[in-house]
């Protein structure tokens, strides 16, 4: 949510960076229901000031007939405030957080700005072929069963792939660990208000899976979780930053995808992800989100895949986000770049509609703090890059040298 007194200091401003991220809101209308509202708290104000005034020990018939009237104007003039105030945080929850200013302008993936490339295509004296065609034969992935008990966008992973998944897991763990990321297992269904607290809720609904009974829903990346659990918190500077770590199964219902990596487990309803969540200090947010990336990259140079670093144009954001960076793996057997990683940094976006802050102390004033998100391993999709690039012309997949010791072996055959 943004602050309404930067809206009024700045309506041109925040037209620009919603026109930006091709989101449609009335930002005058927003100014409008603003002043009425205050105009109206102004006139409730008055109205109880004078309401006390007249108010007596004794008092008199005329001042009983004037604080019965005053009384009737506070319910109506109440109802209209609540009808007005109702409307005015409804489209506030629909301004979207403006884009960075170092944010490329474009209106799609397209116009997204690769960055940097590092590591060298996988090279093979032999035509590469699809994950799924490798998996299918080790008997490491079963999309077939997993259809007969799930439907479409499962997959069961097996034996050595399920061994690999750990693998990754704890290998990422163990960085994080090192870098002062705290652990944390938070619940992956959580209440509406704080889902929509995160910023996916207008715009993304379509997403969610929502478990109607329990008035649940079922969240798509452990950042969903992880935000929520300082709500209405107030940290002391000290303790700042506070990063966390969090290894949790994400749901998406894949809305709109109809069509689009139907086979395999690269788009799924469910999957794992261990996902990296910060609240800092606002000065410092362009540093951490830099800190992130630059933990992605590591993972991924660790394991020897090929990679780009792709900067996310205004167009392509989503509301929550004032800048983000994908990380997209080479794919062989497709010839093309997949995203296996990005991350995000939310400003105090977030942080204003679940009221976290912190106390600075040297201005000994309460302040929004600013909260940034990254994926440090998708499960699903770091399991295919690691099929696609450490395949071999037998069939069978060699370990990543780093993972050896946490698979405790160099091959899967």
């Amino acid at each position: 949510m943004l602050d309404i007194k930067f809206i009024r200091e700045h309506p041109d401003v925040v037209k620009e960076g919603c026109r930006k991220k091709q989101v449609r809101i009335d930002i005058d209308k927003i100014l409008r229901l603003d002043e009425q509202k205050r105009k109206l708290l102004k006139n409730i104000e008055a109205l109880r000031g004078k309401r006390n005034l007249s108010t007596r020990v004794r008092p008199l018939q005329k001042e009983i007939t004037e604080a019965k009237e005053i009384k009737k104007q506070l319910k109506d003039l109440g109802k209209k405030f609540k009808e007005i105030e109702k409307e005015f945080n409804e489209l506030m929850l629909r301004v979207p957080n403006l884009p960075s200013d170092s944010v490329p302008i474009g209106k799609s993936e397209k116009d997204n700005v690769v960055i940097k490339k590092a590591g060298e295509k996988t090279k093979f004296d032999f035509k590469p072929r699809n994950y799924l065609e490798i998996a299918e034969k080790l008997d490491l992935i079963d999309t077939k069963r997993a259809a007969k008990v799930s439907g479409t966008r499962f997959g069961i992973l097996k034996k050595e792939a399920v061994l690999l998944k750990f693998a990754l897991r704890d290998f990422a763990s163990d960085i994080l660990v090192k870098e002062g990321f705290v652990p944390v297992d938070p619940p992956v269904m959580i209440k509406p208000e704080m889902m929509q607290g995160m910023g996916y809720v207008e715009r993304g609904s379509q997403e969610i899976y929502h478990l109607k009974d329990d008035n649940l829903l079922l969240v798509g990346t452990a950042e969903q979780s992880i935000g929520p659990m300082h709500a209405e918190e107030i940290f002391e500077e000290k303790n700042l930053p506070k990063r966390y770590f969090s290894f949790t199964p994400c749901f998406r219902r894949e809305a709109g995808s109809y069509g689009r990596d139907t086979k395999g487990i690269f788009r799924v309803h469910q999957f794992d992800k261990l996902e990296m969540f910060i609240f800092c200090k606002p000065e410092k947010s362009a540093e951490e989100h830099k800190f992130l990336l630059s933990l992605e990259e590591k993972i991924m140079q660790l394991l020897e895949i090929h990679y780009q670093v792709v900067q996310i144009c205004t167009g392509d954001l989503g509301d929550p986000a004032a800048a983000k960076h994908d990380i997209e793996v080479w794919f062989p057997s497709e010839s093309r770049y997949r995203e296996t990683h990005s991350t995000s940094n939310c400003t105090d976006f977030q942080a204003r509609r679940l009221n976290i802050r912190y106390r600075d102390l040297k201005n000994k004033k309460l302040e929004f703090v600013h909260t940034l998100n990254g994926t440090a391993v998708a499960i699903g999709r770091t399991l295919i890059a690691i099929i696609e690039n450490y395949q071999q012309k037998d069939g069978s997949i060699k370990i990543p040298k780093i993972l050896e010791k946490y698979l405790g072996k160099s091959e899967i055959k």
